[in-house]
């Protein structure tokens, strides 16, 4: 079944509608919980289509977990035994890491070595 995007925006606005009538209390069994578990499946398959989330680059990955974990390019670099200008390189795509080095990323930026992989 094809969704339209009227069909798309009545999902929409129907759940602003219903999240303030379902609550964590709110019986799986309650209409508006049913509801809005069907127009929220609405929603969800036509931005599939599209509004596609892309998969991060390494590079994203490891921009990403380097400010969450409120550390710089150099320091990430002293830590993988490597220059800063290398850790440069990952990032802007120009160069990807070895085994041995996207295992060290995962290990000190806790990325899921699923995500370095692109999995």
């Amino acid at each position: 079944m094809e969704i339209s995007k009227q069909q798309y925006e009545f999902a929409l606005n129907r759940i602003e509608e219903l999240l303030p009538l379902v609550t964590d209390e709110t019986s799986v069994n309650d209409k508006n919980a049913i509801e809005l578990a069907i127009v929220s499946d609405v929603v969800e398959a036509y931005e599939k289509i599209y509004y596609p989330i892309a998969k991060p680059t390494i590079g994203e990955l490891i921009s990403l977990s380097i400010e969450e974990k409120g550390m710089t390019q150099k320091q990430l670099a002293q830590e993988l035994g490597v220059s800063p200008s290398r850790v440069s390189d990952y990032i802007a795509g120009r160069s990807e890491p070895t085994l041995r080095i996207a295992r060290a990323l995962c290990s000190i930026l806790g990325i899921a070595p699923a995500a370095m992989l692109g999995i």
